[in-house]
């Protein structure tokens, strides 16, 4: 072990100027923050290891203090970024200097959803041309589109377009990995990482393995280092073997960001009736209230960050929580998910997988029900969660988005009409739009397409649009109205502030009044209802 034992500041040396590096990290969590600042530290002193390509299949870096890519955002460090999701922006008044470097056309980069960027590194393990898929047809990553490039910069195609037996898919080429930089919790004398403190497995294991055999090098942060052979074998995660150097930081923050929370790894359990869900109020708990209804016992249900990650926190107070099963596309099956900036992890899981399985798992269409917000919809039907001029400091990326949708039986899109200083009324089960916001987010066509709504028709998904103002469906002519909110006049509230003419279901129905009130109820009532509910 003494040979694979470093400083963050050893481990660092054995990366090159030039070099590709894959890093691990969901934000806050699992992020290698030790060993990244040192990767910036001998930047600044040497100007050593320049001209870096970051492969970044989550968002490495967050509000936590756990800045990630903030550390390498140095003229001439970076020159190229592939990420699934980019740095999480602590403020609009103070965006990530990484966004700085993208918009400004400084660095080149390329957003690549972070299922399909996963996968790609097995590929690049087994030395595999790359991944052949579906996933981005039809959207800003099509190369007939964007090709997911992020800036004007970027000008060379990464993703192709191929036709395969007469029919068209995406290829995404496999490149040499250099070096990999990913964490766990505890290693051994032989390397052997495992991560029993971590709420997601993530691609760690791929990523090691592509940087590996592509002849580089792996640097491990982990929390601890423990006697040879005392790990036991199924919870290695990333065997000795391709680990190249070993970094301690005693005080890594476990699990999400700032908290400390031993349920999301499975190291406990905390009792259900232990967990604070304080109660949401407004148009964002009625919205999550109308989802509810297509809900049904059962039901495996992956849910999107944004509104929909609030799910849970009303499935809870409904005392429903136990007849659905939630996912997330960071690898957490069961239990109550996370929301905000927390989002990903889970408290009581009933199981963790390694990021990529768990795209495929999304990719092949496997849960019941997906849930996920809107930036804007337009009367085709398209979605775009991606980009916003009126708002260029948000550079999320897809994320895990353009993988779950692909294949999703049903899509339920979560939002709302209008932002920026909206404000509403709710008394006695009515709705009144006292103030439409500033900005119109239902328009005649998004900005950039990230759900292609005519593709997904043709595909036979079923698709619903859940708003504060009403209910939408897909149809073959685009975006159709089914439902309006109890109290709302359709010309004045709704129609006044679309810029295009609105198909409407000829049997217009008004949603539900329960909708808007504190509590639904629905334990008590069929199908939730249970002789063991009492």
């Amino acid at each position: 072990m003494h040979k694979k034992l470093m400083s963050a500041d050893e481990a660092v040396m054995l990366v090159k100027s030039g070099a590709t590096i894959s890093v691990c990290g969901i934000s806050g969590g699992i992020t290698p923050d030790k060993a990244m600042a040192a990767l910036g530290r001998r930047f600044a002193a040497t100007g050593q290891p320049k001209d870096l390509t970051m492969v970044l299949p989550v968002a490495v870096g967050d509000g936590y203090d756990i800045l990630g890519m903030e550390h390498l955002a140095m003229t001439g460090m970076v020159k190229k970024i592939i990420a699934g999701s980019f740095t999480v922006a602590r403020s609009s008044e103070n965006p990530p200097k990484i966004y700085d470097m993208i918009i400004n056309n400084k660095i080149t980069a390329y957003n690549i959803p972070i299922g399909t960027l996963m996968q790609l590194h097995r590929e690049i393990a087994a030395g595999r041309p790359g991944i052949i898929t579906e996933v981005g047809l039809g959207t800003f990553l099509d190369p007939r589109q964007e090709g997911g490039k992020m800036n004007a910069r970027t000008t060379e195609d990464f993703i192709q377009l191929i036709t395969l037996n007469g029919k068209e898919f995406l290829f995404y080429p496999s490149f040499p990995v250099d070096a990999a930089i990913i964490r766990g919790t505890s290693a051994d004398e032989d390397g052997n990482i495992t991560m029993e403190h971590e709420f997601t497995l993530s691609g760690v294991l791929a990523m090691a393995m592509a940087a590996h055999n592509c002849g580089g090098k792996v640097i491990a942060q982990v929390k601890r280092v423990v006697a040879r052979e005392s790990l036991h074998p199924q919870m290695v995660r990333v065997p000795g073997i391709l680990v190249d150097a070993v970094v301690i930081d005693e005080d890594q923050k476990l699990t999400t960001g700032i908290r400390n929370d031993p349920s999301a790894s499975g190291e406990t359990r905390i009792p259900w009736k232990s967990i604070q869900t304080p109660p949401l109020q407004g148009i964002r708990h009625a919205i999550i209230n109308r989802v509810l209804f297509e809900l049904k016992p059962g039901d495996v249900i992956n849910l999107g960050f944004g509104i929909t990650s609030s799910i849970p926190q009303v499935v809870t107070t409904e005392g429903i929580l136990d007849q659905l099963i939630f996912t997330t596309e960071h690898g957490c099956i069961g239990g109550y998910p996370y929301d905000g900036i927390q989002f990903g992890g889970a408290i009581n899981p009933q199981a963790l997988i390694d990021g990529p399985s768990q795209f495929d798992f999304l990719d092949g269409g496997g849960p019941d029900l997906v849930c996920l917000s809107f930036a804007e919809i337009d009367q085709a039907g398209n979605v775009n969660v991606t980009r916003l001029k009126q708002m260029p400091h948000v550079l999320a990326g897809t994320g895990g988005f353009s993988n779950i949708i692909h294949k999703a039986k049903k899509l339920i899109f979560c939002g709302t009409m209008t932002a920026g200083g909206v404000k509403y009324e709710i008394a006695n089960g009515r709705l009144t739009l006292a103030k439409a916001g500033k900005f119109r987010k239902i328009v005649p066509d998004v900005q950039q397409i990230t759900f292609n709504g005519q593709l997904a028709f043709q595909k036979g998904q079923k698709v619903l649009y859940v708003t504060d103002v009403g209910v939408f469906d897909l149809t073959a002519q685009g975006l159709r109205l089914i439902e309006i909110a109890p109290g709302l006049d359709l010309k004045k509230d709704i129609l006044a502030h679309i810029d295009f003419e609105l198909n409407m279901a000829p049997d217009l129905k008004t949603t539900n009044p329960a909708v808007y009130q504190k509590q639904l109820n629905l334990k008590a009532q069929p199908p939730w209802k249970r002789i063991n509910n009492g």
